[in-house]
């Protein structure tokens, strides 16, 4: 069986026939099959978008290049170790779940609770307005990425075997087969309260062990070895312990410090979202409010003006919605997340400023203070609402600095609060802020006419773990931190992938 790679381009809304028609005259063969490895759209012309695909074609009337897809080999060997695993997110997931169908004996503990009570609680919240600890968009099974918009994308291009790992997980456990091959592929978060709970039972198939509703207190060390973990009063012994408990657990953080694992400060970025009707961003990108074969139109802006912070949009979510995503209460922060049909009334996005605390304080402080200094960030944004609304204005506003009087229609569900949203934040993050809005109000038509709201302050962590040259924390022979939580992995992909690291370099050891 031969095989050979073609490019097409196609119309957007083609049909499988025509796709197949195309591959006749493109490859010359008309005993085949195909598959599509990459898939982008092209719209920088308005009015002719097409997809641009790369599709690989095998056939017996080919002859020469064979298909080698490489894989991440997993062997199973029966080992007398046990994991501890604290977070179940995709990088404490993909790191147990690696680990366990290698031999190992892993339990993940899980401060939150099961996806299912979780959305229980997470639609309790939006519509009372109390707070649930355990059931929110932050804590719970499958991390604060269940409730997002599911994006695929990773930077790195070092991590193809473990990519390829994860994405075929997820698709064992019902994703499209489209996230393999598509430029910017995405879940959509009534897929992943699905996958979620597939991907829990194929790790309980391999013998793996879950504690829901279980916070890790602390962790005993003796000799630079972690010896147990304290979770919910209970102590549990262990071999290797992988922390993947995301950014926003501050107690965590904290609780590590007082250990002896150390931190450095890192540049993040701090800021709002926007929020605009889909079809302002349709029309302006695609010049149509539809474009038949594609759902909704996204962007990435980006500003680097002289004397600012730079600025740029961050975790765009197309016919999403805006949801409050306070991981404690009497805290009050913003997030995205989409549906898989992205086929809502609004598009959202982060605009948010990139800094470092100490060049927004203008001093020298500890990872330990700028934890400190965050929260208390997120506390004011709450007392200055008096609750969980939004604090808002129409960007056009913002940009004038002065409040909005009028109410706006949003997809937010706790209602907006009109505000002097620049006063809540640092001088220099406000400045940029602005003068972010006014180029991006210049590069999309009708920017202007969309609303800033809340805090987004989850972009990244503010800190990042120091780790040696094989993976563990400075200073510790067992103890590795993971994902997004460790300062060094950003979004499903690369966390995952950071998880898988882990797991390959403990597997090395045992």
């Amino acid at each position: 069986m031969g095989y050979k790679n073609i490019e097409l381009k196609i119309k957007t809304d083609y049909s499988e026939e025509e796709l197949k028609e195309l591959v006749v005259k493109k490859a010359g063969v008309k005993n085949f099959s195909f598959q599509i490895e990459k898939k982008s759209l092209d719209a920088r012309k308005r009015g002719h978008a097409f997809w641009l695909m790369k599709v690989g074609v095998f056939s017996s009337e080919l002859i020469g290049e064979v298909f080698d897809e490489k894989k991440l080999e997993v062997h199973y060997k029966k080992r007398n170790k046990k994991v501890i695993v604290i977070g179940s997110g995709p990088a404490g997931f993909f790191a147990a779940y690696l680990l366990q169908k290698s031999g190992f004996a892993v339990t993940i503990v899980e401060r939150g609770a099961e996806v299912d009570d979780r959305a229980k609680g997470i639609a309790s919240f939006e519509t009372t307005g109390v707070f649930n600890p355990v059931c929110n968009y932050a804590f719970g099974e499958g991390g604060a990425g269940t409730f997002s918009d599911g994006k695929l994308t990773a930077r790195s291009k070092r991590i193809s075997l473990e990519k390829n790992f994860i994405l075929s997980t997820y698709i064992e456990a019902g994703a499209p087969e489209e996230i393999k091959y598509l430029s910017h592929p995405h879940l959509g978060s009534d897929n992943l309260k699905i996958m979620i709970k597939n991907l829990r039972q194929l790790f309980l198939q391999q013998g793996g062990q879950i504690l829901f509703k279980t916070l890790c207190e602390d962790i005993r060390v003796k000799n630079e070895k972690v010896k147990s973990v304290v979770c919910s009063n209970k102590e549990i012994n262990a071999d290797y312990f992988v922390f993947a408990s995301g950014h926003s657990a501050y107690e965590t953080y904290k609780m590590l410090m007082k250990r002896g694992v150390n931190f450095r400060n890192k540049n993040f970025a701090i800021g709002s979202r926007v929020e605009h009707r889909q079809e302002i961003i349709n029309k302006a990108q695609w010049g149509q409010e539809n474009l038949p074969g594609v759902k909704a139109a996204e962007y990435r802006l980006s500003a680097n003006i002289e004397g600012e912070l730079p600025v740029y949009t961050f975790c765009m979510c197309p016919g999403g919605i805006i949801v409050p995503a306070a991981a404690y209460d009497k805290s009050n922060i913003v997030n995205g997340m989409s549906l898989y049909e992205r086929n809502g009334v609004f598009a959202n996005a982060a605009c948010v400023a990139g800094a470092s605390i100490e060049k927004i304080l203008k001093k020298e402080v500890s990872p330990h203070d700028s934890l400190l200094w965050l929260e208390e960030m997120e506390h004011n944004f709450f007392k200055h609402v008096n609750g969980f609304n939004a604090p808002f204005c129409m960007i056009r506003d913002f940009i004038k600095q002065q409040e909005t009087a009028s109410n706006v229609k949003t997809s937010y569900p706790l209602g907006l609060k009109s505000a002097a949203l620049w006063e809540l934040f640092p001088k220099e993050v406000s400045s940029a802020l602005r003068a972010g809005l006014k180029e991006f109000c210049r590069k999309i038509k009708g920017f202007e006419v969309g609303t800033i709201m809340g805090l987004e302050s989850k972009t990244s962590a503010p800190i990042q773990v120091l780790r040696n040259a094989e993976g563990r924390c400075e200073g510790f022979d067992n103890l590795y931190m993971v994902g997004e939580g460790s300062g060094c992995a950003g979004g499903i992909i690369s966390s995952a992938a950071d998880g898988v690291r882990a797991a390959l370099r403990i597997i090395e050891c045992g």
